[in-house]
């Protein structure tokens, strides 16, 4: 087949368009195209008026030859790839021991997914509840009729961070040997819409997900995984270099000598037991900031004019950075076209914001996180010294928001004029448990108080009416990545510890549920080769 990109036609164009498109640019027959489908679509809003709908496409032809020699040099005229998938190898009979997989995040879920597509029977072991009962516990708490469940929330329970979330499946990791593709297909056969596989920026939505991800569960069960949930692991058993097994909190212990770490970036008490058991730990840079709030109409209008509100487009988002005077950047993270912002606490006492969508993105706001990048040179010492600095920060929100969940907040104009707020203008939040008003500029260091103050002007310049008086920031936003970084070697393997698979977003080695969904594939690939090459490791 050959695949034809960059074919550019009007936002209301017919259907029929993209064939004539397509004999057009290929100078051809319609009996020459034996068929075509649609790769990819995306749509070019450079000019307001003007619209348009970008697509790839994938057509078969008996001509196929003939037209690569005579489009070679064509940039937009190529071989399809083949994006298939292959398994890497099946389980031996004899082996009697299965891989443990810790945590049922994208990563997680993936990595148990392929582990069981090939054999191996993955154990998953998840310290949270059962996505329904789950989410049943955080709606509780962010409604204000439970208290936040340390267990049981928008960070820990089947589904990871990414259940609670707006469920884009986008990412900027390199992927050439097309396991996102993989992972959409998966998905797909787990109840998601087919669009996701041709749309450009696809999101499935919170209450997509859940049911997705229960799908992801019985294919896993169906095949001889096991998943066990409140089953939080409390040690790692390490002899002489080599993983021998878990213990639970239970006291249960499992042994095993191929563990898959998939816990995901707010797993802070599993972070401190692998580092007290000598397991190479480094911090790495992560995100600071608030969560801001605008009328999605608005972002609408500034992203599309008078075409806003078109079906094809859908609500709007954006992405901004500003390289701020002080030397700090400043960037929207995780944007949310009609969404919600959301508690995201997972410890007592402390108070975490973050965005979610729906599928139908609908809500009246848009959010994003406006973040300002921190290294370990801000947080210097211990490897786990970035979690201390999150916790102070999440402590300090708790504390302005009135030591009730609510966050603290305040209108932009009042931060930038460097007043408190005392009411709502036209923005209401959408936080839940509440929004306390008051005054942010101490709720973050200095230089990053400084940096949003510099960047949101600027993004004005950028989205008219983005640094309007009445928007809303609601702080903190703490978690946009892991503070630490768990090395691993070509074999996917911790550095110091044999048969420790750091992965995903909690190991430094993903950032979103494609990305972690992708991490989760390579590293059940490199589990299910070194227990095919060392079957009598896994029977000792």
């Amino acid at each position: 087949m050959l695949r034809l990109t960059e074919i550019k036609l009007p936002l209301d164009h017919p259907a029929e368009a993209i064939e004539a498109a397509i004999l057009k640019k290929l100078q051809i027959a319609p009996e020459d195209l034996t068929r075509y489908t649609v790769f990819k679509r995306s749509h070019d809003a450079r000019k307001k008026g003007e619209i348009a709908l970008v697509y790839i496409v994938d057509i078969e032809t008996p001509q196929e030859a003939a037209l690569l020699q005579r489009f070679k040099k064509d940039p937009h005229v190529m071989p399809t790839p083949d994006m298939s998938y292959h398994l890497v190898a099946q389980a031996p009979a004899h082996l009697d021991s299965r891989p443990i997989i810790i945590g049922t995040g994208p990563c997680g879920m993936f990595a148990g997914l392929l582990l069981a597509q090939m054999g191996f029977r993955p154990l998953i072991l998840e310290r949270g509840k059962a996505v329904r009962d789950r989410t049943a516990d955080t709606f509780a708490f962010w409604k204000k009729r439970d208290t936040l469940n340390p267990e049981s929330n928008a960070q820990f329970g089947e589904g990871g961070a990414g259940t609670f979330s707006d469920g884009k499946l986008y990412s900027q990791v390199r992927d050439s040997n097309h396991y996102g593709r993989k992972v959409l297909n998966e998905l797909v056969n787990s109840g998601a819409s087919p669009e996701i596989l041709y749309i450009n920026k696809p999101h499935i939505g919170t209450f997509k997900l859940v049911g997705i991800v229960q799908s992801l569960r019985a294919r896993i069960e169906a095949l001889g995984g096991e998943i066990r949930f409140q089953s939080r692991v409390t040690d790692i058993h390490i002899e002489n270099g080599q993983v021998q097994g878990v213990t639970l909190a239970s006291g249960e212990y499992i042994a095993g000598q191929h563990v898959v770490l998939a816990v995901g970036h707010s797993a802070r008490d599993t972070f401190q037991m692998l580092c007290d058991r000598g397991v190479y730990i480094e911090p790495k840079p992560f995100s600071i900031g608030f969560r801001i709030e605008h009328p999605q109409p608005l972002i609408d209008r500034c992203r599309f004019g008078d075409q806003a509100g078109h079906k094809l487009l859908g609500a709007a988002d954006y992405k901004l950075v500003h390289h701020c005077a002080n030397g700090r950047s400043v960037y929207s993270f995780c944007m949310c076209p009609g969404g919600l912002v959301v508690a995201a606490a997972s410890e007592p006492g402390r108070v975490v914001t973050n965005g979610m969508s729906q599928y139908s993105r609908n809500e009246r706001n848009a959010n994003s996180a406006i973040v300002v990048g921190i290294t370990p040179d801000d947080y210097p010492g211990h490897p786990l010294a970035g979690i201390a600095f999150q916790r102070r920060l999440e402590e300090r929100a708790f504390e302005l928001g009135g030591g009730t969940y609510e966050a603290p907040g305040q209108l932009v104009g009042d931060f930038l004029a460097g007043r408190p707020s005392t009411q709502f203008g036209t923005v209401l939040p959408s936080y839940a448990p509440g929004v306390h008003l008051g005054d942010l500029s101490t709720s973050l260091p200095d230089y990053a108080i400084e940096a949003i103050r510099e960047a949101l002007p600027a993004f004005d310049k950028q989205i008219k009416g983005f640094a309007m008086s009445d928007a809303v920031l609601t702080g903190v936003e703490t978690r946009t990545s892991s503070p630490i970084r768990i090395k691993r070697n070509e074999e996917y393997q911790s550095l110091n510890t044999r048969g420790l698979y750091p992965a995903g977003e909690g190991a430094g080695y993903a950032g979103g549920i494609l990305s972690a969904g992708i991490d989760g594939i390579k590293v059940a690939e490199a589990v299910a080769l070194n227990m095919v090459r060392s079957p009598n490791l896994s029977r000792r």
